[in-house]
């Protein structure tokens, strides 16, 4: 199998460090360069400790065009910029962990055209595709979630969500409401009905069901502990929950990281892994659906890296089978 040449922009951050993590140990990946301006000439480890006697590669400030994919791990509105700046050979393929091109409307620049990159949603098309637009972390815990329902017609009534991210969603530069002793024993609100994540989520359900007009309320919620989404999600359904069971079972019979549990779930159990574990209650008229992800891996990184695999035609498992810390 031939290795796969990659270069990071953007690797001192978070997602950068996770997908370092996965990388390293990847059976088909090579590591060109991490391309990071302020830590130019550092060794990663200095940054991202974890990896202390995992690689001696040092960040770079330059960008080399002799590699096969290209992973934009920089902030939201930079993606854009970095690629205005920085013209990248035609045949090189790039993922985008940004949100810069995930919406159909901008999800074109310099004759780049970006799928989007959820795989139980567009697995085909990725395949298919040379750029890549990771989803956000919400819309993926989220539309994991509710694709099932959305892609058998069974979307239609208004869809209550409630759900908590980790600090580590915020990103690694320090902000208020990430300083340890504000986050510490804290819990708090934000962007309620108004989350950015609502518009990726929106497109996803209708592509799947083209008269899905309902409202989606979301209220998205500050975590005290480091990694992870729980959503919590009810809506109006007719269906039984056995009928249910057996949509989301069918539904993601094909899809090696998503699995329906049949009993309540907990965060932990996918925290460090690419899994996604969905579990079903009845509640009268009610469908309660329970989705829990790893922000940073299938929210993020690890998600990036199943995408790789699916574009260049490995084993879309190749370097993800992680191990979760159960306690």
């Amino acid at each position: 199998m031939k290795t796969i040449r990659i270069g990071i922009a953007g690797g001192a951050g978070y997602t950068g460090g996770e997908l370092l993590s996965v990388l390293i140990n990847h059976p088909y990946a090579e590591i060109v360069f991490v391309h990071s301006n302020s830590n130019a000439g550092k060794p990663i480890s200095d940054i991202h400790s974890d990896l202390f006697g995992d690689t001696n590669l040092k960040f770079s400030d330059t960008l080399s065009q002799n590699i096969d994919v290209l992973f934009l791990c920089v902030g939201h509105g930079d993606a854009k910029k970095f690629l205005d700046a920085n013209p990248i050979n035609e045949n090189v393929k790039i993922i985008d962990l940004s949100q810069d091109f995930r919406l159909k409307n901008n999800s074109t620049q310099a004759k780049r055209n970006f799928v989007y990159g959820l795989p139980e949603l567009n697995r085909e098309s990725i395949k298919k595709a040379d750029n890549i637009a990771n989803p956000g972390c919400f819309a993926t815990c989220i539309q994991l979630g509710l694709l099932p329902l959305a892609a058998s017609g069974n979307l239609n009534s208004e869809i209550h969500i409630n759900a908590t991210t980790g600090s580590s969603g915020a990103g690694q530069s320090p902000g208020a409401t990430t300083h340890f002793t504000w986050r510490n024993n804290n819990l708090s609100i934000y962007k309620p009905f108004e989350h950015q994540h609502l518009n990726e989520i929106g497109e996803s359900l209708t592509q799947l069901q083209k008269n899905f007009n309902e409202e989606i309320s979301f209220i998205p919620q500050r975590g005290n502990f480091s990694r992870g989404i729980l959503a919590a999600m009810y809506l109006e359904s007719s269906l039984s929950l056995e009928q249910a069971q057996k949509l989301y079972s069918d539904y993601y019979e094909s899809h090696p990281f998503t699995h329906l549990s049949l009993k309540n779930i907990d965060l932990k159990q996918v925290v460090n892994t690419n899994k996604v574990l969905v579990y079903l209650e009845k509640h009268g008229n009610k469908l309660f659906i329970i989705s829990i992800i790893d922000n940073l891996l299938k929210g993020a990184s690890g998600q990036a890296v199943q995408n790789m695999n699916l574009m260049f035609g490995l084993d879309e498992m190749a370097g993800l089978k992680l191990k979760g810390i159960r306690f």
